[in-house]
């Protein structure tokens, strides 16, 4: 019988007949491969035994059992701990810090009393037992197992019966009865869809380690996302020693939660006051920087905005973010030449979120916009000044959520002066607030 083959795409899943050189859903070159269509065993379910609908007044509401993993900074993230028999998915570049933090993670659980057990694909039990020796980690109640199949992988667990379940990483799993390479789309969906099974049915908390690509997301088809309960994304580069762990999917929690950290020769540390780490505090403010009170998850963080304006030696000019969304840099452009009738068609643009923090919220645009106007004009903004704000296409500065949480930050942190869009009047003591209505009026106030 001949054998049937298949073309897949390793970055969204998509199926072809034929190979080609670029995915025609996501758009990604190169990332074909072939593989053998496997036979569908056919499957009967006897009608006596499918499940009957039910009235959602009559679902019985069970509050889910939480464990805490020893690290405050990431149970905020995970929204209050560990929920039995979730699936947790970690994502990050090489050597940026996700199994450091799943042993102290597996380390902390287990001097809980439950019992842990660590699956690497990659390393050795010698190799994570060196790693564990450099962070201190000694417990009886972990267990290591260097195994890449999933079948042996599923009858320990059920022969050990752990608590908590570590895959690290999914990439290289694979199940005996499928062809294809580890780290193919059939192998990475199918042995995700194991483990959910395996985690939900024994009531196993299970994390999951998952490789990312060039441009930054988990590497495999986005059925992975789909399939787990939480997706944790590490930020930040690998050369400095911040870390930053964004909750971008969270089925028992809140979404967009950030957990911040520091690499020390001990692992990751927890950082107790996140501001500062996204604000350099220089005597005299330089030309070209904005201080912005964010908004991520539930959290209030200031995050100082840097601009570079200068005149360009080529045709057309360059415009670079760093943190920031690029078709946002471009609009915020725009809407300046327009709207206050700067000359910036003839200047490279380089703007930067200090910290390697990425920022999306639409009250970051004001802020970028006063940065980028403080280098033209080789004006600084006022020191102890915040500013917050989103501005419309027409020029107007639109209001935005949480702006009281935000200026209580600010506040804190010994800010004096707010601008602020002109919406419901807030007064916080020992704070000037100045509200703006469109983008003339915000320059105007900020460089008098």
């Amino acid at each position: 019988m001949k054998t049937k083959t298949e073309f897949v795409c390793n970055q969204c899943g998509s199926v072809s007949a034929k190979w080609l050189g670029r995915c025609p859903d996501c758009g990604e070159w190169n990332s074909y491969t072939e593989e053998v269509v496997q036979p569908k065993q056919p499957r009967g379910i006897a009608l006596s035994d499918a499940k009957q609908p039910i009235a959602i007044n009559r679902v019985e509401i069970v509050n889910e059992k939480r464990r805490t993993t020893g690290i405050k900074e990431l149970d905020t993230v995970l929204g209050g701990g560990i929920v039995e028999g979730s699936l947790i998915l970690v994502g990050g570049d090489p050597g940026i810090g996700k199994s450091t933090l799943l042993l102290q993670v597996a380390a902390n659980i287990a001097h809980q009393g439950y019992k842990v057990l660590y699956v690497s694909g990659e390393e050795s039990t010698t190799q994570i037992r060196l790693r564990a020796d450099r962070l201190h980690i000694a417990t009886d109640n972990l267990y290591l197992l260097s195994e890449t199949v999933f079948e042996p992988i599923h009858q320990i667990v059920k022969n050990e019966s752990p608590d908590v379940l570590i895959v690290d990483s999914i990439q290289t799993m694979t199940q005996a009865d499928l062809s294809s390479a580890a780290g193919s789309v059939s192998q990475v969906r199918e042995v995700t869809s194991g483990l959910m099974r395996l985690a939900k049915s024994r009531g196993m908390a299970t994390f999951i380690v998952g490789h990312v690509t060039k441009s930054g997301s988990i590497a495999g088809p986005k059925v992975l996302e789909h399939i787990v309960d939480t997706v944790l994304y590490f930020e930040g580069d690998g050369s400095t020693m911040h870390r930053i762990v964004r909750s971008v999917k969270n089925r028992f929690g809140s979404t967009n939660e950030i957990a911040l950290f520091s690499m020390t020769s001990l692992g990751l540390k927890e950082i107790t006051n996140p501001s500062e780490l996204f604000v350099s505090h220089l005597e005299r403010r330089e030309p070209g920087t904005a201080i912005f009170a964010s908004i991520e998850g539930t959290r209030p963080l200031l995050v100082e905005i840097q601009s570079l304006v200068s005149r360009t030696n080529f045709g057309n000019p360059r415009r670079m973010s760093l943190g920031i969304d690029y078709n946002k840099l471009v609009m915020s452009i725009a809407i300046l030449e327009k709207k206050r009738g700067l000359e910036l068609y003839d200047q490279d643009i380089y703007v930067n979120a200090v910290g390697g923090i990425q920022l999306a919220e639409p009250a970051l645009t004001l802020p970028m916009m006063m940065s980028i106007v403080s280098s033209f004009l080789s004006k600084p903004i006022p020191p102890k000044t915040v500013i917050i704000g989103e501005v419309g296409l027409l020029g107007e500065i639109r209001p935005v959520p949480q702006l009281e949480k935000r200026l209580q930050e600010a506040l804190k942190l010994g800010y004096e002066r707010a601008i602020v869009p002109q919406q419901v009047n807030t007064t916080i003591n020992g704070l000037s607030i100045h509200p703006v209505e469109n983008i003339d009026q915000a320059i105007e106030i900020t460089f008098g």
